[in-house]
């Protein structure tokens, strides 16, 4: 497993502009802000796993790992690397995971300014879901409200290159510990590869 940084060009270091992309990291990261962006810049269609996993009124899709299997079976692929189910399956077809490696205070301040608007705002979702009324969102089991599951989980990316050096040697991890670090390594990849 190789371990860059924001200032490795990762491209120079594959021989090849990378296809299959997965964007790691802990509930308010930006994974799914990052993988759009790095879909748009490289032209690689872009799927959202959340969008696969929640069925109407936030049940499971039966069908999510099936989906999941269908996407990583493309040749070109970005999506974020979540859900204990489905990170084997993605990580076994990726070429590069990023990792996104941002403080707990800087995470913490998105997952709960995201949750707030997503509420006061009413935005609909995956399959029509919304996020329900701030009052609600505080009082619901802790692995039922993401504030609460963003600050228990915190953690749980510690020994992500272990984890990757053990399952997916192959695979290179490009952490990054900042927005402006994700900015600049987005920035330094070639625009629109195909």
């Amino acid at each position: 497993m190789l371990l860059l940084g924001p200032d490795d060009d990762v491209v120079a270091r594959l021989g090849r502009v990378p296809r299959r992309i997965a964007v790691a990291g802990v509930s308010g990261a930006g994974k799914t802000t990052l993988a759009r962006s790095l879909g748009a810049r490289l032209g690689i269609p872009y799927t959202e796993l959340d969008a696969l996993h929640h069925g109407p009124a936030w049940t499971p899709r039966p069908a999510f790992l099936d989906d999941v299997r269908t996407l990583v079976a493309q040749d070109a692929f970005v999506t974020e690397w979540q859900y204990t189910t489905a990170r084997p399956l993605v990580l076994a077809r990726a070429e590069v995971l990023v990792w996104l490696d941002l403080p707990t205070r800087v995470t913490m301040r998105q997952v709960v300014t995201r949750t707030v608007r997503r509420s006061v705002r009413r935005e609909v979702l995956w399959n029509g879901n919304v996020e329900p009324p701030l009052w609600r969102t505080w009082y619901k089991a802790p692995d039922e409200n993401i504030v609460r599951w963003a600050w228990s989980t915190r953690h749980q990316y510690r020994d992500l290159p272990a984890v990757v050096a053990r399952d997916a040697p192959d695979v290179v991890v490009v952490r990054l510990r900042t927005r402006r670090e994700s900015a600049q390594w987005l920035a330094g990849l070639p625009a629109d590869a195909r």
